[in-house]
């Protein structure tokens, strides 16, 4: 018996009847695509908070244009970009606390940046250069920066989310008011670490804040492919705690659900999931070509909602930030790109000692015999 193929959905947008969590619940939001507040009451993010926020999804949003042309130019082999979502990342990471841990996905380099990861360091792990804090083990554009807690991510799809789950439990053990966040996207709802980690997370009550980019596309394939939920959202209620749907272009919106959902977990309240109503303007990777599975029409509509100049609206409105602001903003974020990519391209590749140097102890004898051989070639042709 033949089965047919699903057809595709194409996902919503924003603003044109969002999928609304369970019961009836709204996507939260409080800007507009024109930087108009919504709602009632005043922005609860402090002046200074908006500002760094605005100025890290622009210094996102130029690595990404940046990073993608080297790759392109083979000067480095693989990047992610993270354009359109850059709100998700880098206000959730704004309303946490600095001694809280971060399990990132793919597209949460902004909240290392956040948090003071240095852009050289940045591009020296995309080059996977002597300066990489991982030593070039990782992926490029696979991120780790430990005075952060920046967790180094995995291409291994879910992973991250019983790690977070493992460092809440033993913050719940300690009586440590540490949280830690499990970043991921649609797809990664998928996986069975997904559900193991919520179930117990909601058991234990514990400190723990699962943050689902919903970007509509796991690679090719699209939400409505994932889930016969009418939210992902909604999956929160089976484990016993709140899910919550916000619109993840806006920063404002992210900031409140996600600073709420920390508090909740900091005073004893448990795990919330957040999913974040966002959309992947970008191809999945470098190695990706959206074009040949999703219809270009509604990448156009999920552009006029941009979640860099949405805010920068709001910012102007507000008399926060000027036209003379953002040139001088663009000309230093240039400088500061351009300059960290002449040093690290300069730089040699990590020493070949770091291959066994942090595994063992004392390196044994076979293995340095094998270092010796590959720091002099002739030696082995001897």
């Amino acid at each position: 018996m033949s089965r047919s193929k699903p057809k595709t959905k194409s996902p919503e947008v924003p603003g044109k009847g969002p999928r609304a969590a369970g019961g009836g619940t709204e996507c939260v939001r409080r800007l507009d695509p024109d930087g108009v507040l919504l709602g009632k009451g005043p922005s609860r993010v402090p002046d200074d908070v908006l500002l760094s926020i605005y100025r890290t999804m622009s210094l996102v949003r130029s690595l990404d244009d940046r990073m993608l042309k080297l790759q392109r130019q083979g000067r480095i082999a693989f990047y992610g970009q993270a354009i359109g979502q850059e709100a998700g990342s880098v206000a959730s990471a704004a309303a946490l606390e600095d001694v809280d841990w971060l399990f990132p996905a793919l597209r949460e380099g902004g909240a290392a940046l956040y948090r003071g990861f240095p852009v050289e360091q940045y591009v020296a792990q995309c080059f996977g250069s002597e300066n990489d804090e991982l030593k070039g083990r990782g992926m490029p554009c696979h991120f780790g920066y430990h005075e952060g807690n920046f967790v180094p991510l995995s291409s291994c799809i879910g992973t991250q989310v019983p790690h977070a789950v493992g460092v809440a439990h033993a913050a719940h053990i300690r009586k440590d008011p540490v949280i830690a966040v499990a970043y991921m996207g649609d797809g990664a709802t998928s996986e069975g670490d997904f559900h193991v980690g919520m179930n117990f997370a909601g058991v234990y009550r514990l400190p723990v804040i699962f943050f689902c980019q919903n970007n509509q596309w796991a690679i090719s394939v699209p939400v409505s492919q994932q889930t016969a939920s009418e939210s992902i959202a909604i999956k929160a209620v089976a484990y016993g705690f709140p899910g919550v749907q916000v619109d993840g272009n806006d920063a404002i919106a992210v900031y409140e659900v996600t600073r709420e959902a920390a508090d909740r977990a900091r005073s004893g309240g448990g795990p919330t999931l957040i999913e974040a109503m966002t959309f992947r303007m970008g191809g999945h990777s470098s190695s990706d070509d959206p074009t040949r599975y999703r219809d270009e029409k509604v990448v156009r509509e999920w552009a006029k909602k941009d979640p860099i100049l949405r805010m920068r609206l709001y910012l102007e409105g507000r008399g926060l930030w000027s036209e003379k602001q953002e040139e001088n903003l663009q000309a230093d974020l240039l400088e500061k790109i351009s300059t960290a990519v002449r040093k690290v391209e300069a730089d040699p590749p990590p020493r070949t000692e770091t291959l066994v140097e942090d595994v063992y102890a004392e390196v044994p004898w076979h293995l340095r015999e094998q270092l010796e051989e590959l720091k002099d070639p002739g030696d082995q042709e001897a």
